[in-house]
């Protein structure tokens, strides 16, 4: 069997068969208190690709930290082959904040590849483009809703990668959604470096969702095994293929008011449904709010106040919505299980 050699990685060496703790240096804070990044790295004792799974560059999103977390501890992982490059929290500084953005207001996802002459959010994606991601041959970028707002468990890709689409099947959540390169996005560095990317969205802003890390924690060993990084896991039940939406779009407040929403995340709607309502504190009745299409809402606000024209569901759109309505039932019967088999609460000593 052909052995792994050392694996160089922020001007240090990983053994192989070994892991190791790094922090790297991203600033610091006007006190002058040193800022840095927690990087764990997983060596296998025979070659493979260079993983890279990160979470939290957007700060206040935190589902992918514990995702991160709980596949760093998981025993399947001694015996892996290739290199794992964990990274649970990019965002350091907007985490610290519980906040989406850097301490400058920039959306560090805007912000690759990044500058050392930029801002600090442009110095920041510099770095880790630099130091981090270009150690990579392949990343899951782990994110959640906005503030305030859910998603359903979902893949974000280019298909127009072939490798990144072969990825997003892997993962195994239940919708693909076919999303465009934004500029300066890491998946849009990715691509330029010939990195292929997903991204996982899943969950809300500020919390910790059972089903959603279950999700993401099955959805990493699965591409990981896919990569060969893990021997493939004999399968119990059916694997559901993800169904890949045609297209997907935001349906908006009509005016502004209190919400009543009627649908939840995972359910189908048909077109001329009414699936919701909005009205003023003293309104008797108020303004439907009516489906323009079929679909399945895989986002939604949770807040039940809106301004005209905010975000209200996100719905995509299926050649077959039966079948995208089976596959989403399906994972959510099956992340409640897993939920309910793997969580078990920290006893006291």
């Amino acid at each position: 069997m052909l052995k792994a050699g050392s694996f160089e990685f922020l001007d240090e060496v990983v053994a192989p068969g070994t892991r190791k703790i790094f922090n790297l240096a991203i600033g610091g804070l006007y006190t002058q208190k040193d800022i840095s990044v927690p990087i764990a790295v997983v060596h296998g004792k025979v070659p493979g690709p260079r993983l890279l799974v990160c979470a939290a560059i957007h700060g206040d999103e935190l589902n992918g930290i514990e995702i991160v977390r709980r596949v760093l501890h998981s025993s399947w992982l001694n015996n892996v082959r290739g290199t794992l490059i964990a990274v649970p929290v990019v965002n350091v500084l907007g985490c610290i904040q519980r906040t989406r953005y850097l301490p400058d207001r920039r959306d560090l996802n805007r912000c690759f590849p990044g500058s050392m002459d930029g801002s600090l959010a442009g110095r920041i994606a510099h770095i880790f483009n630099t130091k981090v991601l270009q150690s990579a041959t392949h990343a899951i970028d782990l994110h959640t809703g906005a503030i305030d707002r859910s998603n359903l468990p979902q893949i974000r890709v280019h298909l127009a990668s072939p490798k990144a689409e072969e990825m997003a099947h892997a993962f195994g959540a239940p919708v693909i959604v076919n999303a465009p390169i934004r500029d300066g996005s890491l998946r849009g560095t990715g691509e330029d470096l010939g990195i292929p990317i997903i991204t996982y969205e899943a969950g809300e802003a500020l919390r910790y969702e059972e089903q959603s890390i279950a999700g993401g924690v099955r959805g990493v060993r699965r591409v990981m095994e896919s990569l060969g990084m893990l021997t493939m896991r004999k399968r119990g039940r059916k694997i559901v293929k993800p169904v890949v939406a045609r297209s997907s779009a935001w349906i908006r407040a009509p005016e502004s008011g209190f919400l009543t929403l009627y649908c939840s995340l995972g359910d189908r709607i048909r077109a001329d449904e009414t699936i919701g309502m909005i009205c003023g504190p003293l309104d008797d009745e108020g303004v439907l709010i009516k489906a323009p299409h079929s679909g399945i809402v895989i986002g939604r606000t949770n807040l039940p106040l809106a301004y005209e024209g905010e975000a209200v569901y996100h719905i995509a759109r299926f050649d077959k919505v039966t079948e995208a309505v089976d596959v989403v039932g399906e994972f959510q019967t099956h992340m409640q299980e897993r939920s309910a088999e793997q969580f078990t609460p920290i006893q006291n000593a």
